[in-house]
């Protein structure tokens, strides 16, 4: 009887596995020492953004980042240092983009892969005219 029941406990096991996950990622910047919360977040202001994806075989002319929100350029190929990858390519938000979530794909292999971004408000880079400002004493009696 313990036979029986292993027996067909065996195959609902298996399946529930599945298949072996694909191994192309993509993503959208990284973590770092110092930063996290970086990965699929587009970074406003003086940060650098950059679309990375582990593409077994990826080679310049085949393998390309798509996104319609962003502009890439400066693709570089090779295994990097600390994030799993073998191509990258500088990411620029395209100007009027609103805040949302949008794709990002990387054609590996004649196959696309998809993973989404999110792009955070702007901030406020200017303080309005007449607005008080720490340190200036306009706030002084």
């Amino acid at each position: 009887m313990a036979a029986a029941v292993l027996g067909m406990a065996a195959p609902a096991v298996a399946s529930a596995a599945g298949p072996a996950p694909d191994p192309v990622t993509v993503q959208l910047n990284q973590d770092t020492a110092v930063l996290h919360g970086q990965v699929n977040v587009y970074q406003r202001g003086d940060d650098a953004n950059v679309a990375l994806a582990d593409c077994p075989g990826a080679q310049a002319g085949a393998t390309k980042f798509s996104s319609p929100v962003l502009k890439f350029s400066g693709y570089d190929f090779g295994p990097f240092v600390s994030v799993r990858a073998t191509v990258s390519a500088a990411a620029e938000l395209v100007p009027g983009t609103a805040p949302g979530r949008y794709p990002l794909t990387v054609a590996c292999g004649g196959k696309p892969y998809t993973t989404t971004f999110s792009v955070p408000a702007a901030q406020v880079s200017r303080v309005p005219a007449g607005a008080a400002k720490a340190g200036d004493g306009s706030l002084a009696e």
